[in-house]
């Protein structure tokens, strides 16, 4: 599969004096591991792939001395192969699990700058945010590996050429031939049942039965209940299990906040406030803050106390709530389709590298997202069909005067009065 971040892993491979050891973070069965093997498959002359989690021998070499010089000798030792700066690229996977490992990327950096280190790390916010975890601030280079978007779902489907298209009429603001919206759509509504994790995407690929993807989804999700217990005490992991299981009651609510009444009766943020940062640490849910002014810069007007949680893929919500598959590809009218939306919604503004808010001003109007893009605060409104009457946008657009907003909806591309009409399979152009 094709990915997005091949293209930074390039950069990054091609800096010379300024190159940093790389980690790249990302929730559990992401692509994480299979995107840098193939990376150091097809950009090195040999790759040395160390997990740190299974292999415990060498990860007893970071034990003591964690000199470069050292630990270099004992992998090319171990493995049998030839450590050249250039040629070579280390990755060490699951780096979570092995503190001395993780501090070592500072020496590789200031002594041996020279040679291609990456890390990766399933929960290494999580460990990171553990009191005994020293990070290597500034010694490194961090990029967030996302569940694949939309854009990378069509180009797994051989839909390169619909991509182009698609792009051309963002560019233009021009409604794309009917025959192609229609399949865009249909597309888009697969995606919504598959979700962006590879295995799952694969599962479909091979099969070609939307019937084999919640076998994988159900696998995914019992993956991330098993870390919840492995990498929390378990006081702490039944409550983490408990907020992550309200999210699609959550998201069913008018009121989209996220309330700690629905996780438990009586439930506080004092009681399951660390349960939602471990869930954000982890990757495994987005966090959508709310703001009550939408000026630059957007992050200082977040209000902390309010906020909405996503789960990191669509495909997990859907087969997490219990919603029927044929619902979600016929585009039945169904109520809570609108927080499905939402969640994609949130997921690909997410994997593009925004943060994300909403806007609420009082109790007379809400914003769906908010973005800063550059200096320019842009607002966004969901709509899960074609049904696109609403205030909240006009009430935002009067107080706040944006150069443009966009209205995202299974409507055709258009354009009026400083409105972007922004079909949903569209979004991985904004």
């Amino acid at each position: 599969m094709k990915r997005k971040i091949e293209e930074l892993l390039l950069t990054w491979k091609n800096k010379t004096g300024s190159r940093l050891p790389l980690i790249v973070n990302g929730a559990r069965q992401v692509g994480k591991t299979y995107i840098l093997r193939k990376f150091g498959a097809e950009q090195f002359k040999n790759v040395i792939y160390i997990n740190l989690e299974t292999n415990l021998t060498i990860a007893s070499y970071f034990t003591d001395n964690i000199a470069p010089e050292r630990l270099l000798r004992y992998l090319e030792a171990s493995t049998g192969e030839r450590i050249i700066p250039g040629e070579t690229l280390i990755i060490l996977d699951e780096i979570q699990s092995c503190e001395r490992a993780l501090t070592s990327l500072k020496y590789f950096c200031e002594e041996t700058p020279e040679f291609h280190i990456v890390a990766a790390g399933s929960l290494l916010g999580v460990a990171i945010n553990r009191q005994r975890y020293s990070f290597p601030v500034g010694k490194v280079e961090t990029i967030t590996l996302y569940p694949l978007d939309f854009e990378e779902f069509l180009w797994a489907r051989g839909r390169n050429v619909l991509c182009e298209e698609i792009r051309s009429a963002y560019e233009t603001m021009e409604p794309l031939p009917n025959a192609l919206h229609q399949e865009a759509i249909e597309l888009y509504r697969e995606y919504l049942l598959i979700g962006g994790m590879p295995a799952c995407i694969n599962a479909f690929l091979e099969s070609g039965s939307f019937l084999d993807v919640p076998l994988v989804q159900n696998e995914i999700l019992d993956n991330y209940i098993a870390d919840m217990a492995k990498y929390a005490s378990n006081t702490d992991s039944v409550k983490i299990r408990a907020c992550y299981n309200s999210i699609p009651a959550q998201l069913a609510k008018d009121n989209k906040k996220f309330q700690y009444k629905v996780v438990q009766k009586g439930g506080s943020a004092t009681l399951f406030g660390m349960s939602i940062e471990w869930l954000n640490l982890a990757g495994v849910v987005l966090k959508c803050q709310r703001i009550n002014q939408a000026y630059e810069p957007i992050a200082v007007y977040a209000d902390l106390s309010a906020f909405k949680l996503y789960m990191g893929d669509v495909g997990l919500l859907t087969m997490k709530s219990g919603i029927s598959q044929q619902t979600v590809l016929s585009g039945e009218g169904n109520t809570f389709m609108g927080a499905v939306t939402e969640n994609y919604v949130a997921q690909q503004l997410a994997s593009k590298g925004y943060s994300l808010y909403y806007w609420e001003s009082g109790s007379t109007a809400e914003l769906d997202f908010v973005l800063q893009k550059d200096n320019q605060i842009i607002g966004i409104e969901v709509k899960k069909g074609e049904h696109v009457r609403s205030r909240s946008l006009s009430v935002f657009v009067n107080s706040y005067k944006p150069e443009y907003s966009i209205r995202l909806s299974l409507k055709n591309f258009g354009e009026k009065d400083r409105l972007k009409l922004v079909p949903l399979y569209a979004l991985f152009c904004v």
